[in-house]
This record gives C-alpha cells, sequence and structure tokens, in this order.
C-alpha cells in the first residue's frame, strides 16, 4: 500500500494540477522536546486530555521510525509541481503567522483601498430596553 501511495500520489497530484488548482504542501515539523513538553501539557490539563491519543503516545516511542518514514514521504513526493514547504513549529503562533503569509505570498494580488466608514447613529424611534427581555434567560456561565 506505501508503495502504491508513492508511486500514484506525484501522478495525482499531476492531475490536480494539470486541472488548474494550485497545491501547496506544507509540513508543521516540531521537535523532540517541544511535542514532550505538549504532550505532557495535554495529560496535565484536563481541558487538553482529549488531544492526546494513544498514536501520540506510540510517536515517541516510534520518533525515528516516523521521522525516517516523514524523509521517505518527501523525497518521493516533492516535485517541482506540488513542493514540500516545511514549517518550523516549535512556536505554534509563529508558525501559522510565517505558513500564513508564505500562503499569502505564493498569490499575486493587488492592495484594494480601504476607506474607513462611519458608523451610523442608532435610530432611537422604536427604542426600548433591549437588554430587559434577556434577564431569566439562559446564559452559558462565564468561566474565562
Amino acid at each position: 500500500d506505501v508503495e502504491r501511495f508513492f508511486e500514484q500520489a506525484p501522478l495525482f497530484e499531476n492531475m490536480i494540477v494539470a486541472s488548474g488548482i494550485r497545491l501547496i504542501k506544507y509540513w508543521f515539523e516540531v521537535g523532540f522536546e517541544e511535542q514532550q513538553r505538549r504532550f505532557r501539557g495535554r495529560m496535565e490539563d484536563p481541558t487538553k486530555h482529549w488531544k492526546l491519543s494513544p498514536t501520540d503516545l506510540e510517536s515517541q516511542r516510534l520518533w525515528y521510525e516516523y521521522s525516517r518514514a516523514r524523509d521517505e514521504m518527501f523525497s518521493r513526493t516533492h516535485t517541482g509541481i506540488a513542493p514540500w514547504y516545511i514549517v518550523p513549529s516549535d512556536d505554534k503562533k509563529r508558525a501559522r503567522l510565517n505558513c500564513i503569509s508564505h500562503l499569502l505570498s505564493q498569490f499575486p494580488y493587488e492592495k484594494i483601498p480601504f476607506e474607513v466608514p462611519e458608523i451610523p447613529k442608532r435610530k432611537t424611534k422604536h427604542q426600548y430596553d433591549d437588554q430587559a427581555s434577556l434577564v431569566g434567560r439562559n446564559f452559558v456561565p462565564e468561566k474565562y
């Protein structure tokens, strides 16, 4: 199955690109220590328990096997028409911003001029206490 994937993936990607779709592939690379830190955080924070799966834990044990599989995927599916871009992701916020910036840089665009609008005044003709109708309604508890 893996060998068939490696044979077919570039062919499939060629068909996608030939149909006029721009294919951009990103790999978010996280280092071993950072991944361990994130997993520990998921173990300790009850709101993040759902983010930790048995596959995640196994990935720590099989780190080098996963890395070799990643390397083979890069070497067998990185092509001129559908290259891989690696996003260093130990810092999630910077990774996301760098990826968005890179993605946007792949497409030509013109800056659209923006005129600051004026916020219109609220009409008072049908004025009433719009908050009074909310008293006694079901609200989501404010925990944060």
